[in-house]
C-alpha cells in the first residue's frame, strides 16, 4: 500500500510540474505562431507538433514519462479510485506554481476549491481498503481498446469543431482517455512477470498507447488555448471519474470496512472541487504582472 502512494505521489508531482513547464512552451509557441490556427481559431496539427518541440515542453514530457510511471506502479498496487485521486492533486501543484512561471492569480474561491480536493484526499487515503483480485475477460481488454478509439476518435472531430472554445473539452476528453489508460495499465496480462509475448497480444497494452498518446495530444491542443488550471481542472475530472468507477463496479476495489459512504463522499468532494476550478476559471492572469510569451 505504502509503496502504491509513494508512487500516485511521485506522478501527481511529475505531472503538475508538468502541466505548468508545457502550458509556457505551447503559450510561447502560439504567441510566435499566431497565424498558425483554424479557421475557428482553433491550434492546427503543425502548431500542436511544434509547440510539443518546444524546450519547456520537452522537459515537461520528460515529466510527464516519469509521472507514467508512478502511475504505472500505482494502478497496480492500489485502489484505482485511491490513486487517480492522489493524482488528481496535480492541479494543486499546477496552480500554485502557475502563480509563479505564468503569473496567474489565484482567488479565494480557487483556493477554497483547491482546499476541498485536498481535504478529500486525505480522507480517501484513510479509507481506502484491499486492492481488487478479479481478473476480467479478454473482452475487457479489446473494450477498453475499441472505446478509447472512439473517444480519441470522437475527441478530435469535437476540438476541431469548437475551435478556440475547446479548451475544457479536451482537457476532459483528455482526462477521459488518460482514465481508460489507467484502467488498461490496471487489466493488462504480462506485466507481473513481464513476459513480452503475453504482453505485445494484450489488447489492453494497445489501449495503453492509444489513450496515452490521445490524451497527450488533446491536452497539448487545450493548452494551446485556455488556461493551465483550467484545462488540468477538466483533466483531473476525467482521469479521476472514469477509472474510480470501474475499479469499483467491475475490478472488485473497496473501501475499509464501514466507511464506504466515506469513502464515496470524499470521492464526490475531490471531483466537486476539481469541477469548481475549472467552472471558475481556475485563475486569470495578472495584468499587471503577467509575461508575453517570447
Amino acid at each position: 500500500m505504502l509503496i502504491g502512494v509513494a508512487a500516485a505521489l511521485l506522478a501527481c508531482f511529475s505531472y503538475g510540474i508538468a502541466s505548468v513547464l508545457q502550458s509556457y512552451g505551447a503559450q510561447k509557441t502560439a504567441a510566435g505562431h499566431g497565424s498558425a490556427t483554424t479557421a475557428d481559431g482553433g491550434p492546427t496539427l503543425r502548431s500542436t507538433i511544434t509547440a510539443m518541440l518546444a524546450p519547456a515542453f520537452v522537459v515537461g514530457m520528460v515529466l510527464d514519462g516519469l509521472g507514467f510511471l508512478g502511475s504505472l506502479v500505482s494502478a497496480r498496487l492500489i485502489p484505482l479510485f485511491l490513486s487517480q485521486t492522489i493524482m488528481s492533486a496535480n492541479l494543486v501543484v499546477t496552480a500554485v506554481l502557475s502563480t509563479v512561471v505564468l503569473r496567474l492569480r489565484l482567488r479565494p474561491r480557487d483556493w477554497a476549491a483547491i482546499g476541498t480536493v485536498l481535504a478529500a484526499l486525505c480522507i480517501l487515503g484513510l479509507t481506502a481498503g484491499r486492492l481488487g483480485q478479479s481478473d476480467p475477460p479478454m473482452a475487457m481488454h479489446w473494450g477498453v481498446l475499441a472505446v478509447s478509439a472512439a473517444i480519441l476518435v470522437a475527441g478530435v472531430v469535437l476540438v476541431r469543431a469548437l475551435g478556440a472554445r475547446a479548451a475544457v473539452a479536451a482537457g476532459l476528453i483528455a482526462g477521459v482517455l488518460y482514465g481508460a489508460m489507467a484502467v488498461a495499465v490496471r487489466v493488462v496480462h504480462g506485466l507481473d512477470p513481464l513476459t513480452l509475448n503475453v504482453l505485445l497480444t494484450d489488447p489492453a497494452l494497445w489501449a495503453i498507447v492509444v489513450a496515452g498518446g490521445g490524451g497527450f495530444y488533446l491536452f497539448t491542443v487545450a493548452l494551446q488555448v485556455g488556461v493551465v488550471n483550467g484545462v488540468a481542472a477538466a483533466l483531473v475530472v476525467g482521469e479521476t471519474v472514469v477509472p474510480g468507477v470501474v475499479g469499483v463496479v467491475l475490478l472488485g476495489d473497496s473501501a475499509k470496512p464501514g466507511y464506504g459512504w466515506l469513502v464515496v463522499l470524499a470521492f464526490a468532494a475531490a471531483v466537486i472541487g476539481a469541477v469548481a476550478v475549472s467552472v471558475f476559471g481556475a485563475a486569470e492572469p495578472d495584468s499587471a504582472t503577467a509575461v508575453e510569451p517570447a
